[in-house]
């Protein structure tokens, strides 16, 4: 509950300081940048050290390969049939190809199906949607916003993206089965719980609500791919096609069915991606997420 808390505190705070004119105007760039050089490089390495390997695992990892690959191909088809810039294919692209299967996820997915669950929501997130947006994310961040640079270019922004950099650590440390001190542990996931409320009130800066903004239609249907369409997607490809039925398939479905990704929402900004649009997918995604949730978790919890 607290977290749910958090999430409009900061929201809703971010658009407050909007109107306070000393306030710095461009903050919400310095908040980001914590965010991906520190925040999120602390999650990877208290997290994906602790991941323990099955092959029932590929189910839940593969929710945010499997959906950022499919965003890819829905928004670049769109993109191109209906002649929309590169930097607002991209947005679409990243802000409804990754879930907050994290600051969202947990507390929900622990809600439901206890620790169990949170074990399989993890991994969702971690080699999941943590890497992809390290990887596709900044690839695609990259490609959308410069045109289209050489290959060496696009190799040295993911090799030298901090989050990738300390993810390939924590993977290291994952094989030769090593883990930091308890302190530093402690340090680590402090640091990456900063994550969410320093995200959120850079969402909030940044969010506006103009009624005659060109992004609404946008919005709809970046918000239609993420919180239906990408649930209804595995729904069908894990339970109808492949037969499987677990807990496990109802905690990817679930992952699945969460709203935007924040940090992906602050690559896409970062990166020049239609901010506005960015922020409005989080915004708005968040709280309408809790009612497409409510259906899918219904839809799911028989299977």
């Amino acid at each position: 509950m607290n977290n749910f808390i958090l999430i409009f505190v900061f929201l809703l705070l971010g658009i407050v300081l909007q109107n306070v004119k000393r306030f710095p105007v461009n903050s919400y760039k310095v908040l980001n940048t914590v965010v991906i050089y520190f925040c999120l490089p602390a999650m990877s390495l208290y997290y994906i050290p602790k991941i323990k390997w099955d092959n029932q695992l590929l189910y839940p990892i593969g929710v945010a390969w499997i959906g950022f690959a499919v965003s890819y191909l829905f928004f670049s088809f769109l993109g191109k049939k209906l002649g929309w810039s590169r930097k607002l294919t991209g947005c679409l692209i990243i802000t409804a190809g990754l879930g907050n299967t994290s600051f969202l996820g947990f507390p929900i997915i622990e809600a439901l199906y206890g620790q169990d669950g949170l074990k399989t929501a993890i991994l969702v997130d971690q080699p999941g949607s943590f890497v992809v947006l390290s990887t596709l994310g900044i690839l695609v961040a990259t490609l959308y916003s410069t045109g289209s640079p050489n290959g060496l270019h696009i190799a040295k922004k993911i090799m030298f993206f901090p989050p990738f950099i300390t993810f390939l650590l924590a993977c290291l440390m994952n094989v030769f089965n090593f883990d930091f001190h308890e302190t530093i542990q402690f340090i680590l996931q402090k640091a990456g719980s900063g994550v969410a409320p320093l995200a959120l009130l850079s969402v909030g800066l940044q969010l506006s609500f103009d009624r005659k903004s060109q992004h609404w239609g946008f919005l709809g249907l970046g918000l239609l791919y993420k919180l239906l369409l990408t649930p209804a997607m595995f729904y069908l490809l894990y339970v109808v096609v492949l037969n499987q039925h677990s807990e496990i398939i109802q905690v990817s479905i679930m992952e699945s069915a969460m709203a935007p990704m924040i940090t992906a929402s602050i690559l896409a900004s970062t990166h020049g991606l239609k901010p506005k649009l960015s922020s409005m997918m989080i915004g708005f995604g968040i709280p309408l997420s809790f009612i497409t949730l409510l259906f899918w978790y219904f839809a799911v919890r028989f299977i």
